[in-house]
């Protein structure tokens, strides 16, 4: 069982952060790798109205699993902090009550998907065989929900526990499972696009299962105990979760909204292009938030046991790592557009084509200022200073894209591809500007 004042209270924070982030980056790769497995497989065996359908339907599953990342986050940040100030019955109860308000609310959800799945994809203008895989997908998460969603806040809690490479480890076996699966039911069985979310679902039960096993059987640091609930404390995950909540949400909130402009103005062919890009997003993003998130634990103990150097030179990391990640995608990118876009594209059309490769350039500059706005938003959140934290991500994933949404109507779909870069230059400075009028009050006093 590790030692917490061990690991984050006296490990040196360049080794720490080694020790963290490394494998927090991989693991969180991994744990994406099952959606591009998805994207890939289902774009080249089932074609581009199931890619279409599925980029329709995914926003409301990543909804579901906002939810219980907002918990799963919420929690882990009062935990860290409760662990670093030696309360350890706080932090059980918070991890206890945070586990059975995770499932209840995957139940809820789960049931509100599976018979809104029609009206969600009539609500943005698909109808025919369309909207028809977009409800199978679904339909799929909604029946897997109740155990699929715990898989995420698993991985804070192993991380918190100071289990860095079982974390990684699982991440990669579910990436591993989903692909077996996918080869198995789509080029094997021939099944339809619904195999293609119970492949992933499977995976992710399986691995839920596994990695919440050692905390019933008390071989985690984190314990199960007779659960204390009040207000206050789902107040403090609310809390402490709003920022990443709010991102996720918002940000699918976004891709529906983005998902019917597209269909109208530029019909398939548009939807399928963002989804391309979605997708690529979705593999750049977990390795800035696996390097982000995976050392809010340390931050969080060392700021509440008041180590401000400890604490600062932690951020210092955050922040270069989020750069170099950053800039390395912004290069392959928009040095392979094509290459890249052809990976879900089964014999595009050179119409559709020449669209893609035109919207990945664009968008390769959005990681050119995407890091700044990330790394300043996973610091406000390890130390617990929500509002901040809630005014990035909020303004990252809607406010900016909305108002840019606006501003560059009448570029039709090249104003699309750059709202991305513009939106994200936009929350670097508001980040900028909101850790400058704070920065005296961004660390802890140090301990007497």
């Amino acid at each position: 069982m590790t030692d917490n004042n061990e690991f984050y209270g006296k490990t040196p924070p360049l080794k720490l952060f080694f020790l963290v982030a490394l494998p927090g980056a991989v693991g969180m790769l991994a744990s994406s790798l099952y959606g591009l497995f998805d994207g890939i497989f289902v774009g080249q065996m089932l074609g581009q109205t199931a890619f279409a359908a599925v980029n329709l339907a995914f926003p409301f599953v990543a909804i579901n699993f906002s939810l219980a990342d907002l918990i799963g986050v919420g929690s882990a940040v009062p935990i860290s902090i409760a662990l670093g100030r030696g309360d350890k019955k706080s932090a059980d109860n918070y991890f206890t009550c945070a586990c059975i308000a995770i499932v209840a609310m995957g139940c809820a959800m789960g049931l509100a998907m599976w018979f809104a799945a029609p009206a969600l994809m009539a609500m943005q203008g698909a109808d025919g065989m369309l909207a028809d895989y977009a409800v199978q997908y679904l339909r799929v998460y909604a029946a897997c929900s109740p155990i699929c969603t715990i898989v995420f806040a698993a991985d804070n809690y192993l991380r918190i526990c100071g289990k860095i490479k079982t974390s990684m480890a699982l991440n990669i076996i579910m990436s591993a499972g989903t692909l077996l699966l996918e080869l198995l039911f789509l080029f094997a069985f021939r099944w339809g696009i619904w195999a293609s979310a119970l492949a992933t679902c499977l995976s992710m039960c399986g691995v839920a299962l596994t990695a919440m096993l050692p905390f019933f059987s008390g071989r985690r640091q984190l314990k199960f105990c007779r659960p204390s609930f009040s207000a206050k404390i789902f107040g403090k995950m609310i809390t402490a979760g709003a920022p990443n909540f709010l991102s996720n949400i918002a940000g699918r909130l976004t891709a529906i909204i983005f998902n019917t402009v597209l269909l109208a103005m530029g019909g398939e062919d548009a939807v399928t292009v963002y989804g391309v890009i979605m997708y690529v997003n979705d593999i750049v993003q977990p390795l800035l938030y696996g390097v982000c998130d995976s050392l809010q634990p340390a931050i969080g103990y060392n700021y509440g046991a008041r180590q401000p150097a400890r604490v600062q030179k932690l951020a210092v990391y955050i922040f270069a790592a989020g750069a170099a990640i950053s800039l390395c995608a912004a290069a392959i990118i928009f040095g392979l557009p094509s290459q890249i876009s052809l990976l879900f594209l089964s014999s595009p059309s050179a119409h559709l084509t020449e669209m893609s490769g035109f919207a990945m350039r664009i968008f390769s500059a959005t990681f050119l200022t995407r890091w700044f706005g990330f790394a300043a938003q996973s610091f406000l959140t390890a130390i617990n200073k929500s509002f901040g934290a809630s005014l990035l991500s909020t303004a990252n994933a809607i406010i900016m894209p909305m108002a840019f949404l606006g501003i560059l109507w009448s570029l039709g779909l090249t104003g699309i591809w750059m709202n991305f870069a513009l939106s994200s230059a936009a929350v670097a400075l508001t980040a900028a500007a909101l850790l400058a009028a704070q920065r005296k009050k961004l660390l802890p006093e140090k301990e007497d």
